[in-house]
């Protein structure tokens, strides 16, 4: 039989993003909050447009926050430093409209339930695991790409490298794949934002070399390749000067490029006890050991709650056939389950989430980072999924 060649297509931005900006100071709120009181409770949204930033939500703490400090800081260090840019650091308008927690919500998180219905993702990949430069990550390729190229679209420009890039950014790459291997790059898209005197061609001949060039796993580019970068030619306005950015409108860019479904909940400026951020961590912390003890390929984990109770309502589990020999998904999901405490209180305890880690996960990705110490991307359960499964032939060494 033939082997399917299909395309698939993922996508990042840059830190400078005007989204990714705004979960980076909504996650930024958070990591302040919890460096005082790790109980408090957070749930910060950021909207940022032409030199102004709004800051709301519900927090609850006994702490005090220099909110517009964190603003401030927050947008200096993504690069944000000059008016002409359309936002500086020192002169942005900074609002803030925050509340406490509803208390409706807050009995259902004291029992140490849910906060909230919902249905979370997690899942893991060993695709990327053939490339020295992605090892470890356990991830589709597409994402981690693109997470690469914008974070080393980040790189040259704040080393001075190409001096003339500005914070925002955006990358996607499609790659072919062949019976579900990736085996090149069909296509890299890339906008850089620039000051304005830099003429379209040098960036583009400087784009391709210094950030496309020094990405890809080697062979993957070739003849057959397609850059598209700058396409429109010019970007000179980005930022929140050029399109308003809000927090968690890059669900997908955070999570897994499309590869896996998404229950729709985002991740920054929300505390632990919220499971949309707590439980996707946690399915992607099963998810990837799982795939790493060798019991399939690609494992996708789906967990569900209702508001006020501590357990899943449900658990779910997919290796679209490459689970290991012997083993059924069915027999994933109990040893998943006995190895696992999906309650919050227990997610919380095992990966040690009231701690101010968040906002280091507000660009380039929460998952397969390796550059990065983050509790959920650790191997420490390979052991105990492995004797749970013992008539297992495993498809890796542990």
């Amino acid at each position: 039989m033939a082997a399917r060649t299909y395309l698939f297509t993922s996508e990042s931005v840059t830190e400078g993003h005007p989204d990714k900006l705004a979960d980076q100071v909504s996650d930024g709120v958070l990591d302040a909050i919890l460096r005082e009181d790790p109980l408090g409770r957070v749930a910060c949204e950021t909207t940022l447009t032409t030199g102004l930033c709004l800051v709301a939500g519900e927090i609850t703490t006994d702490a005090y926050v220099d909110i517009p400090q964190v603003v401030r800081k927050t947008i200096q260090g993504v690069g944000y430093t000059s008016g002409a840019m359309g936002l500086d650091y020192e002169t942005v308008g900074v609002l803030t409209s925050i509340t406490e927690q509803s208390p409706d919500i807050k009995q259902g998180v004291d029992v140490l339930g849910a906060g909230d219905q919902g249905l979370m993702f997690g899942y893991a990949s060993d695709e990327s695991e053939a490339h020295a430069a992605t090892q470890g990550a356990f991830m589709p390729l597409p994402i981690l790409l693109a997470h690469n190229l914008a974070r080393r679209l980040t790189e040259v420009r704040k080393s001075g490298q190409l001096k003339y890039l500005r914070p925002d950014g955006k990358s996607q790459v499609t790659l072919e794949y062949r019976d579900g291997v990736p085996v090149r790059a069909d296509g890299v898209v890339l906008a850089a934002q620039h000051s304005p005197e830099v003429e379209t061609e040098k960036l583009r001949e400087d784009v391709k070399k210094h950030v496309i060039g020094k990405v890809f796993p080697k062979g993957f580019l070739d003849g057959n390749t397609k850059h598209y970068i700058n396409q429109t030619g010019r970007f000179v306005r980005g930022g929140p000067y050029a399109d308003t950015g809000l927090t968690g409108r890059k669900i997908i860019v955070d999570t897994y490029g499309g590869a896996a479904p998404h229950g729709g909940g985002a991740f920054s400026g929300k505390d632990p006890t919220k499971v949309d951020r707590s439980a996707c961590y946690a399915a992607r912390w099963a998810a990837k050991n799982i795939v790493a003890a060798g019991l399939a390929r690609r494992a996708q984990i789906q967990l569900a709650y209702c508001i006020g109770y501590a357990q899943p309502v449900s658990v779910y589990i997919d290796t679209f056939g490459s689970a290991a020999p012997g083993v059924k998904d069915e027999q994933l999901e109990a040893a998943v389950r006995k190895v696992f405490d999906f309650s919050p209180a227990g997610i919380i305890k095992a990966l040690d989430l009231r701690q101010p880690i968040y906002q280091q996960t507000a660009a380039y990705g929460h998952f397969g980072r390796t550059d990065i110490d983050v509790s959920w991307e650790r191997l420490d359960k390979v052991a105990a999924l492995r004797k749970e499964l013992k008539g297992a032939k495993f498809l890796r060494d542990a």
